[in-house]
């Protein structure tokens, strides 16, 4: 089996990157297709352009996925195929970091197992996961899910669940969660190996920093390195 060669999970604030969503028929990549890609790229904090298209995924849509997302048979119906799709957006987000909620696990690798397979192309983007970055911003929040972090900063979450208006929602949130990080200490702790988080952790010898990477990257430093 192919081992994906996605790019590094980062913890960055830029200025320039593309959020993107998407909607699937399952939460399985190897079984589920993809109904729905939808992108905005940003430069220097500002939305300057859009790409969004629904996908035929060539096989009906379980009704289990079109209560969440409200996609339908009849929708995709006339909907260009994934390797169109797919192709569309590597286009669009080109080598720009991408922004995503809960992408780490989930649209990283649908994103990436279908450029590979109908295109032969890798998806290396390194990127930023807001689930992972809000955990960080909004430790007193008991969920979040994207509706929770919009609520939180008075976002409109009107249209939640279809891909154009989750990266609209989300692209705001992250703004604000950057104000956040670039105000914390947060900020420095980042892996200098990977770029990947670093996390506090105990071990048999005391407190240490490991990157959330692990096992992928197996960098540590002394807490007491750090800590100033």
């Amino acid at each position: 089996m192919k081992i994906r060669n996605k790019g590094k999970r980062l913890n960055g604030f830029f200025e320039n990157y593309v959020v993107f969503d998407l909607e699937t028929t399952g939460i399985d990549p190897k079984k589920d297709a993809i109904i729905e890609i939808s992108a905005v790229k940003v430069c220097g904090h500002k939305v300057v352009g859009e790409y969004t298209t629904l996908v035929n995924p060539k096989r009906p849509i379980p009704a289990g996925a079109s209560a969440v997302n409200g996609i339908t048979d009849n929708m995709v119906a006339d909907a260009p195929d994934i390797k169109t799709a797919i192709a569309g957006f590597l286009e669009f987000v080109g080598h720009e970091a991408l922004v995503g909620h809960n992408i780490h696990t989930f649209d990283m690798n649908f994103a990436y197992d279908a450029a590979w397979e109908f295109l032969g192309h890798e998806l290396c983007n390194d990127y930023v996961d807001t689930l992972y970055m809000a955990r960080r911003c909004l430790p007193k929040l008991s969920h979040h899910k994207l509706t929770d972090i919009s609520e939180y900063f008075h976002i409109d979450t009107k249209g939640a669940h279809r891909a154009l208006a989750d990266c609209i929602m989300n692209q705001k949130c992250y703004e604000e969660m950057g104000k956040i990080l670039k105000n914390s200490e947060e900020t420095d702790l980042q892996c200098p190996k990977c770029g990947g988080n670093l996390v506090k952790r105990k071990g048999r010898y005391g407190y240490f920093y490991g990157c959330e990477e692990f096992p992928r990257c197996r960098f540590t430093k002394n807490t007491g390195e750090i800590e100033k």
